[in-house]
């Protein structure tokens, strides 16, 4: 389930709503992590670095971090972050904590966590020639770093692997209706059909889609300007689109 606090405050937890998870190996691990430059100026906060949490020590602490979240939310601490060909997770480590994570779902034959109740609304999207289409899940934080750069340096990364390595046109996430506005002012998702009930968590959950196309003009029109910049959004604090194949790269070094 998505929980959010006001997006200026100091203290964060961020979760997705998930259904029926799998258990394999996805690809091989990149021990290789992006050192997000901002968060060396930081008071009181260890650098902090974003990885390809594909290393079994990585995962499973991603994996506590969701439960822990989860779990003080009501929605249960016996999740599990898919290792699959189709799931890449991301990790932000601060010092030997782990504080955020984010893993993005790529379509295939065994379908999407938002399939599970949105399966007619996604459909929709597949069903336009060249889309794939893919989500966000197992999303998680808990530190008093900054939340605009952090979030965004998350989110960018993730667009540049799921753009580059996939070649996704459509991103989901399913989210609790309290912070859809979030996700609209933030990023830009705009909400697909109506509000159903996820019985996995017992609540309600909206659908809310993302063009990737979307991103990317976002990204050229406003990274890199940060807290100068008169959007509300986080593109602002996005890298440079300079930036992006040095960090692809790096990201996907072995």
């Amino acid at each position: 389930m998505q929980m959010f606090h006001d997006p200026q405050s100091h203290e964060r937890s961020f979760l997705p709503l998930q259904a029926g998870d799998t258990q394999q190996r996805s690809h091989p691990p990149s021990t290789l992590g992006i050192r997000l430059p901002w968060s060396e100026n930081v008071s009181g906060v260890n650098p902090i670095t974003v990885r390809l949490a594909d290393i079994g020590e990585q995962r499973n602490s991603a994996r506590m971090l969701v439960n822990k979240m989860y779990s003080t939310r009501g929605y249960g601490d016996q999740h599990v972050i898919p290792q699959t060909p189709t799931h890449t997770t991301f990790s932000a480590t601060a010092g030997p904590e782990t504080i955020g994570t984010i893993t993005l779902a790529v379509d295939s034959s065994a379908g999407l966590a938002a399939d599970a109740i949105f399966k007619d609304e996604i459909d929709t999207f597949r069903q336009v020639p060249g889309a794939k289409v893919c989500e966000l899940t197992k999303l998680a934080f808990d530190t008093t770093a900054p939340s605009k750069p952090l979030l965004a340096s998350m989110f960018h990364l993730v667009f540049i692997y799921g753009q580059r390595r996939h070649d996704c046109t459509d991103l989901f996430i399913e989210v609790n209706p309290r912070h859809t506005r979030f996700y609209e002012a933030m990023l830009g998702f705009k909400r697909v059909g109506n509000l159903k009930i996820n019985a996995s968590v017992a609540a309600p959950a909206q659908l809310l889609n993302l063009k990737v196309s979307t991103i990317r003009a976002e990204i050229n029109r406003l990274a890199g300007i940060g807290e100068n910049s008169t959007s509300r959004s986080l593109y602002p604090y996005f890298f440079s689109p300079k930036e992006e194949d040095g960090i692809y790269s790096r990201m996907t070094s072995e």
